[in-house]
């Protein structure tokens, strides 16, 4: 299960782990690993030049942290079109055949962090795609051991997620290290699942920290490394010498989708914090500016008379967020904030995202060829999924084909076949609808489902339903589980198609 982010694909997997000749490591049951490194007498030359060759065997630190490294596979339920002509002009020709479901396995790796079986692994590696639903975590221990796995909290936006495994007694497990003081030409190991092979260790080095994939966000920060690192290594762990995880497999750039030396692994020191709110059940806030964004490249640092690679430009200013409250617009380049620089390795993004919402912080920029400071209360960052519909595309190619997966609470695709989201000002621009339009918007539709037929399609918006004014999909939801426990079979929209007068519809159920 490839997941593309450019030409960085996820790489489902366990990771392995690296030992230094001579060094030995404890991992008892339900104590954690770890190997002593003996310090460097040599004097300060010492700290200078290398001892030579590669260290004479990784067996010993491999044989203690493996048992704590686990295998990760789900079960999941597919929904697939039974219609093989469905979104197309010829689909009426095999009728109305509703969606068939089919059983899928995806695999990848993870690596238990206390005795009592907390698990961390990547959040693509538990999570279906866009059609599917997760059914059951299973968990396998290096002996074959296999437990049932329980899902304690995800966070998309750093791609991580906590299971939780019980057993008759402790389990091993390792401990994150501090990622911060890693540096490039280091030893690492990982340990993980390739392909399904099984346990699978590989060595390399530290290629390159804060590292940027350039996919954008505020984790796009990761530990480069050319240990191998294939498809089913997600959620496995980077080791540093002392046996302690500096990072999480994450992704690999391949255009081949097979290891060609460079991985990603998410840096312990983001993601331990991250592990700790989820195992408590914290609510995970980050901060948000609402502006979009891009680094100072020679071509804008020559026009704007500034040194290349320090601050980001300002492309845009969200309406009604922190960076317009405080002032902040288009063509300004914000150059500090909080204190901080702001550099290709540690982005705006990266350092609001770690600022606490409701804090007031001061921020430096340059406006016009002078430097400013303003102080900006920092807002909430909203979800990935809602970060991604500022960028609504109505024209999205393909999206209106793909079909859309029932849920437990996904009443309105189960029913109606359609994803929808709120009707932002920033959407409502995009769909060149009056300011001020409220309602909610189609994000996807199901070609099997009856709103397609009806013409429904993304970008259509939604203003009733049932003559009930709509400006939320809770608002959506509600109606349409009341006109369920009615027994409606169908149900009545007022839509607005792209490009057209509002329109009213009759909607059929699914049942």
């Amino acid at each position: 299960m490839n997941k593309d982010v450019k030409p960085v694909r996820y790489a489902y997997g366990i990771t392995s782990a690296l030992l230094i000749g001579g060094a030995t490591a404890t991992l008892l049951t339900g104590y954690p690993a770890g190997a002593q490194v003996a310090q460097n007498d040599d004097g300060a030359m010492a700290s200078v030049v290398p001892r030579a060759g590669a260290p004479a065997s990784f067996a010993d630190l491999t044989q203690q942290l493996q048992p704590a490294v686990v295998n990760i596979s789900t079960r999941q339920q597919i929904t697939v079109s039974n219609n093989p002509f469905a979104g197309t002009p010829f689909a009426d020709l095999f009728g109305n055949r509703g969606p068939t479901t089919r059983e899928a396995q995806s695999l990848g790796s993870g690596f238990i962090i206390s005795a009592d079986g907390y698990v961390v692994t990547n959040n693509h590696v538990i999570t279906a795609d866009g059609r599917g639903e997760v059914k059951e975590i299973t968990v396998t221990m290096p002996d074959g051991t296999e437990y049932p796995a329980q899902l304690v909290g995800k966070d998309p936006e750093s791609d991580l997620a906590v299971l939780k495994i019980s057993g008759n007694r402790p389990f091993p497990f390792v401990e994150f290290g501090d990622s911060a003081q890693a540096r490039v030409g280091e030893w690492v190991v990982a340990i993980g699942n390739p392909f399904g092979l099984g346990g699978t260790v590989t060595s390399g080095i530290i290629s390159a920290v804060h590292r940027s994939t350039q996919a954008g966000g505020a984790y796009d920060r990761y530990i480069q490394t050319d240990a191998s690192i294939n498809r089913g290594n997600s959620g496995g762990p980077l080791f540093d010498m002392q046996g302690n995880v500096i990072g999480i497999n994450n992704a690999i750039f391949s255009p081949s989708g097979g290891s060609v030396g460079i991985g990603f692994a998410i840096p312990a020191e983001t993601a331990r914090p991250i592990v700790q709110k989820l195992i408590a059940g914290e609510e995970i806030l980050r901060g948000y500016l609402g502006v979009q964004i891009e680094p100072v490249s020679e071509d804008f640092a020559d026009a704007l008379g500034i040194p290349e690679r320090r601050g980001e430009f300002i492309q845009r200013v969200e309406r009604g967020e922190a960076a317009e409250r405080a002032g902040l617009q288009s063509g300004d380049v914000v150059l500090t904030i909080d204190g901080k620089a702001v550099t290709p390795d540690q982005t705006l993004s990266f350092i609001v995202a770690n600022i606490s919402p409701g804090t007031t912080v001061p921020v430096e920029y340059l406006r016009d060829g002078e430097r400013r400071t303003a102080r900006v209360t920092v807002g909430r960052r909203p979800s990935a999924e809602q970060l991604a519909l500022q960028q609504f595309n109505p024209n999205e190619e393909g999206t209106p084909n793909r079909s859309v997966a029932p849920s437990a609470s996904g009443v309105i695709e189960q029913r109606l076949g359609l994803q929808v989201t709120a009707l932002t000002p920033t959407i409502a621009r995009q769909l060149g609808l009056a300011e001020g339009a409220s309602g909610v918007v189609v994000a996807n539709v199901d070609p099997n489902a009856d709103a397609a037929t009806k013409g429904l399609q993304r970008g259509t918006v939604i203003y009733s339903a049932q003559y009930r004014d709509v400006t939320s999909p809770e608002q959506l939801e509600a109606i349409v589980r009341s006109a369920v426990s009615e027994n409606r079979e169908a149900i009545l929209l007022r839509v607005q198609p792209r490009g057209g007068p509002a329109i009213t519809v009759p909607v059929r159920l699914r049942s």
